[in-house]
């Protein structure tokens, strides 16, 4: 495996601190139940801000006037109730990624799924319980492309008096990667979605929304983290890119990686980590034992297989170590530099991918649905439409990008989907016959796949599931429009990754293969650039689940489908009714 230096290990200068920094030790400012079940009250006001980054000042969207976003605190068990208020002219919604939402669908967020839009000067209260879920996620924008300045952290501590399953740490510090945009990412995709063609690419990554050093204008928009030497540190990881799989390492330094999507795993080393928009992974930085005299780079680069454009540069942060009262602090340290694999290497992205396992003990097993019901197979992939008449578009060979699962591109409908299927109003808003299976078979990862890219259907259609079904599902990539690595999200619910590979799906030989042991539970998953994904989950949560992929491109393109799971016969197994402040379409 190879890798390229990203900054020279060299003296540097000490950079200054012009930082939005989350808290770093927010355990002391979190109340500490002596029961669980405490409801948390948060206001978000969506307002308009004036950010500086790389020489320009924009005006963007966000929470409370921050950005990146507040963090929601809470512990595993406790009700979270956000009042949302809108203050801009842009339609509004809120997802609270990776919560399961049991019985809680109204909450989820997606706008013509679950909620319609909470228009200018409305607001709306999203009310859910975390349960059975401790670690990382995060809140983001679910309408257009405004989730790349409206995001911000979900930390979920366990239980009061309920230990990690590894060392405690001594502080713990959310680090969210995103996209900065010089130009309006409402206009980018308006624009891309208009003319066919692929979209602008954003201009800088960041870290805590800060680029660092490497870009215009940032060495005082740079990300620091101050540690002690002997320290044990907890990284709350977050991708919430828009566009773009990231690499992540810090010089010098091996990280423990010890949950994924807030799901405790198998502690293992890595000196990096990828992270697909969507997920989040907690690790372990230990500090090393005697003050070095010298600070460290941390980098996050993108993870490339796609044969679009794309934004080649690098954020990076400083890790400085606290000097002792016995050392004389100099204000010049040597700076090393840190090292992450090339852009397109798949083999290392894989290598990691496959590390990842389930604690499955007794405290916290891995219920692997054992049986299937219900067994899906979907292609998921780019293609292209026809270009309208007397319309000019930007597309492969004058056509216009689209994006499909199954050959059919999703169209959100102008009515919410629960709210349809609550209210017995189908008709005309979806239909519940998305194919469980390819419509035209063919060789998906071939280099000469077929003849014709285009997309069979724009429709709202989804798949309807009987309460309690035991679902398998595989994802395979395509390679219609050459091969792509997807993140697929599934709102909702976990699921278990039991197996994964390159080419085309194998349903006789592939299976002996599956993991059914300690498979990985997660709410996101990497579909392999050119291969294909196995998970399973049990429907056992009532309502409308939107699955997409999360570059967010894609999502816009069609990537996307929902399921519709229907309610059990027992009470506590129905959608409740829906909120009186629903948002009205």
């Amino acid at each position: 495996m190879g890798s390229s230096s990203l900054l020279p290990a060299t003296s540097a200068p000490a950079y200054s601190i012009g930082v939005f920094l989350f808290a770093l030790c927010f355990l002391f400012h979190l109340p500490n139940a002596a029961t669980a079940g405490v409801t948390r009250h948060y206001q978000f006001d969506i307002n308009l801000k004036n950010v500086t980054r790389l020489c320009q000042t924009k005006s963007i969207v966000t929470v409370n006037g921050q950005f990146p976003g507040p963090p929601i605190f809470a512990r595993e068990g406790d009700r979270v109730v956000v009042r949302v208020v809108n203050h801009v002219q842009n339609n509004i919604t809120i997802h609270w990624h990776g919560i399961r939402q049991l019985r809680s669908g109204w909450s989820d967020g997606p706008a013509y799924v679950t909620q319609c839009p909470i228009q200018t000067g409305q607001s709306y209260t999203y009310n859910f319980t975390i349960t059975g879920q401790r670690g990382t996620l995060f809140w983001h924008a679910h309408i257009s492309w405004l989730r790349a300045t409206l995001y911000g952290p979900i930390v979920i501590l366990p239980k009061p008096n309920v230990p990690y399953p590894f060392v405690k740490p001594y502080k713990e510090v959310p680090m969210i990667f995103g996209e900065w945009f010089k130009a309006d990412t409402e206009a980018i995709i308006n624009q891309a979605l208009q003319t066919g063609g692929g979209p602008n690419v954003s201009d800088a990554y960041t870290i805590n929304g800060l680029p660092g050093p490497l870009y215009n204008c940032s060495a005082k928009d740079t990300f620091k983290l101050k540690v002690k030497p002997g320290k044990t540190y907890l990284l709350r990881l977050i991708n919430a890119a828009l566009n773009d799989e990231l690499f992540f390492s810090i010089a010098n330094h091996t990280l423990t990686v010890v949950d994924a999507d807030a799901v405790y795993v198998k502690p293992f080393e890595t000196d990096t980590i990828l992270i697909t928009p969507g997920q989040t992974t907690n690790v372990l930085l230990k500090a090393k034992p005697y003050y070095p005299k010298a600070s460290f780079v941390m980098a996050a680069r993108p993870y490339v297989t796609g044969q679009g454009t794309f934004d080649n540069s690098t954020t990076t942060g400083i890790l400085e170590y606290i000097s002792p009262s016995s050392i004389q602090s100099t204000s010049k340290l040597p700076l090393f530099g840190a090292t992450l694999p090339p852009l397109n290497d798949t083999s290392a992205a894989t290598n990691f991918t496959l590390k990842f396992r389930s604690l499955a003990n007794k405290q916290y097993p891995a219920n692997v649905p054992k049986n299937v019901d219900k067994r899906f197979f979907f292609t998921v992939g780019l293609g292209t439409n026809p270009c309208p008449k007397n319309h000019t578009c930007q597309g492969p060979n004058g056509s216009m990008f689209s994006a499909s699962v199954n050959n059919v591109s999703f169209a959100l409908p102008t009515t919410a989907l629960l709210q349809a299927h609550f209210t017995g109003q189908s008709n005309r808003v979806y239909s519940p016959y998305f194919p469980y299976f390819p419509i035209h078979p063919f060789d998906y990862t071939g280099n000469n796949t077929i003849n014709n890219t285009n997309v069979i259907s724009n429709t709202t259609n989804l798949v309807v599931l009987p309460f309690g079904t035991s679902v398998e599902l595989i994802m395979q990539d395509t390679s219609i429009l050459g091969a792509e690595s997807h993140p697929l999200h599934l709102h909702g619910y976990n699921f278990f990754v039991l197996g994964q590979g390159f080419g085309n799906y194998d349903p006789i030989n592939d299976p002996a293969k599956f993991n059914f042991v300690d498979p990985v539970e997660r709410n996101t998953v990497g579909v392999p650039s050119g291969g294909w994904v196995a998970i399973r989950f049990r429907a056992d949560n009532p309502g409308v689940w939107f699955m997409h992929c999360h570059l967010e491109i894609h999502t816009s393109w069609g990537l996307k489908m929902a399921w519709l799971v229907l309610d059990g016969k027992l009470p506590n197994q129905k959608l409740p009714p829906p909120p009186s402040d629903l948002p009205k379409c």
